[in-house]
């Protein structure tokens, strides 16, 4: 009886850990990375949810090229472990590259090929079954169809991103890692890419790589933010957009005092900027212009310009990243 019971917990256990693992994605735990002396990674850990379109962001140097480039087997880590679709990264190379797409910072591509020549020859690298179905799929699927019998050194720079990223589906992947996906396009472009990845995602997990805010806002669900190899925040952006801290910048005509500022009612922060403009931070849902011109009135200043905003991924961004 306690054999069969043991036999019986097992079992279970087996079952609970394979229904975990086909809801994650990607699981990473206390990676860390070295380059001789210096840090890359230090002790980085997070897990990506199946069907999430997660941003990761950090300044330049922070580590977000080095741990996609560990998520895709490129690099192994000195420290640390990370699961991509149920297979390790290290131990099951193979399995993990079957099952992800990648687009690098750099888009690599074979400039004097045709994007569907380009194209056939990567479905061949996949060994993809009925590949010209596939590729004809991926070609309708970003927007790549009127370019066909071009030159992939005849495309603009973000039709030569469609290539890439049309390359990186080509083999129906769980997950879809990008690094910096936008970068060099134009803002028409920046539009068309946008909606294109947010389509893809509807369908895969993606994890994207950026240090353009408005990026993040216009297509992911959570940002996951790293700064000198440390992951500080991971939330959704429902939640890192805060309409209950808001920043009112105001410019006087006469320069005033940090002190008296900060006897504002509710006021938690002041800066001042150049001339006589000043940063007041509140933490309250009630729009404080209205307090900050009874304070103008009453100290016999006028106010040339009064501007609030609540405080958004940008500002978080730069208190979390700042030197």
């Amino acid at each position: 009886m306690f054999s069969l019971s043991r036999k019986r917990d097992k079992k279970q256990s087996s079952k609970r850990y394979i229904s975990y693992l086909y809801l994650m994605s990607i699981e990473v735990s206390k990676v860390s990375k070295y380059y001789g002396q210096q840090k890359a990674l230090d002790e980085v850990s997070f897990t990506i949810n199946s069907g999430e379109i997660v941003g990761f962001l950090g300044p330049n140097g922070a580590g977000k090229s080095t741990m996609m480039r560990i998520l895709t087997t490129y690099l192994n880590a000195n420290e640390g472990n990370a699961i991509v679709n149920g297979h390790d990264v290290v131990e099951e190379q193979r399995e993990v590259q079957k099952s992800i797409g990648y687009l690098p910072e750099n888009n690599p591509l074979y400039p004097d090929m045709y994007v569907k020549e380009y194209l056939s020859f990567s479905a061949g690298v996949y060994n993809i079954t009925d590949s010209k179905k596939r590729i004809n799929e991926v070609i309708e699927e970003t927007g790549l169809t009127s370019h066909v019998g071009k030159k992939i050194n005849e495309l603009s720079k973000g039709y030569k991103q469609r290539v890439g990223l049309a390359n990186a589906l080509l083999h129906c992947p769980k997950v879809l890692i990008l690094d910096e996906p936008t970068t060099g396009l134009d803002p028409n472009q920046l539009v068309e890419i946008r909606q294109l990845i947010k389509k893809v995602g509807e369908n895969t997990t993606i994890l994207l790589s950026t240090h353009i805010m408005q990026e993040v806002e216009a297509m992911c669900d959570r940002v996951i933010i790293i700064n000198k190899g440390k992951i500080v925040a991971d939330d959704y952006l429902k939640n890192l957009n805060s309409d209950t801290v808001q920043v009112i910048e105001v410019e006087f005509d006469y320069r005033v005092e940090p002190e008296l500022l900060n006897q504002i009612n509710r006021v938690r922060e002041v800066k001042q900027l150049q001339g006589f403009n000043y940063s007041l931070k509140f933490e309250t849902k009630e729009d404080m212009r209205s307090t900050v011109f009874d304070f103008a009135h009453d100290n016999g200043l006028k106010i040339l310009s009064l501007n609030k905003k609540n405080k958004n991924l940008e500002a978080m961004f730069t208190e979390l990243t700042a030197e």
